[in-house]
């Protein structure tokens, strides 16, 4: 009899420690109360906005259809247009004085922007579209163009732009030898030649060759030296304009 109630007391003590550990085993913490959270609002996607389509001016040609400022003649307001991009809701403008190399800037809602510059100057001009809710931005091509001067018949070419080395660009070292390569444009089409000027110096003044060509091969450069390159260009009438600084390392 007394084994019995041993055996009972056992039984009973089993049963209560595996209740006692079932209703203990888990966290104690009860969870979180659900309150919708990222589950219930789902992540809008705002999408990249397109590249804007240049309209007017047009690229590498004369502007004649500005306003002249009546209180300064050497000035005139000019109205660009692009085509809207896709999911994109305002721009930027971005007009640089391609002789002095500064910009100035206009942000639109619309497709297009009047901006008042300087007359008898080359430009160039770029659209940055850009959306609410995104930081990401997208570049137009970019357009150069001629803003019409007072009695002015035949006009000064574009500065000219580097191809080759690239701007900035950092040669392997074994590179002895380069060759420079460049492009130009004029409203009158007319030019007639091209200068090159190369060194180390920062505004190079050596002249290293003349021409009508648009590239200049074999040029001398030498492991752990940057140069600085520019060109000027002269058209039939004798108007030039001379390029910015370009510039590359080797090595």
């Amino acid at each position: 009899m007394k084994l019995n109630k041993i055996l009972y007391i056992s039984i009973l003590t089993s049963v209560l420690f595996v209740v006692g550990c079932s209703s203990s085993s888990g966290d104690d913490t009860p969870p979180p109360p659900t309150t919708g959270g990222d589950d219930d609002d789902p992540v809008v996607v705002i999408p990249t906005p397109g590249a804007a389509t240049l309209v007017f001016p047009e690229d590498n040609t004369e502007c004649n259809t500005g306003v002249v400022d009546l209180t300064d003649e050497t000035k005139s307001a000019v109205t660009f247009e692009w085509n809207a991009a896709e999911n994109a809701d305002r721009y930027t403008l971005t007009i640089t004085n391609l002789n002095t190399s500064s910009s100035i800037f206009a942000t639109s809602n619309t497709n297009e922007a009047t901006v008042t510059i300087d007359r008898s100057t080359p430009y160039s001009w770029v659209i940055t579209s850009r959306a609410i809710g995104t930081i990401e931005t997208t570049d137009s091509e970019t357009f150069r163009f001629f803003n019409e001067g007072p009695g002015v018949e035949n006009y000064a070419p574009f500065p000219a732009e580097a191809i080759a080395p690239a701007r900035g660009v950092n040669l392997v070292g074994t590179t002895t030898t380069v060759t420079l390569e460049w492009s130009g444009s004029d409203v009158d089409n007319d030019i007639t030649g091209y200068e090159v000027f190369f060194g180390t110096e920062a505004d190079p003044t050596s002249s290293i060759g003349s021409g009508a060509e648009t590239t200049l091969a074999n040029v001398a450069v030498t492991s752990g030296t940057t140069y600085y390159w520019k060109i000027v260009t002269t058209d039939s009438v004798g108007n030039t304009s001379s390029s910015e600084v370009f510039s590359f390392r080797v090595g």
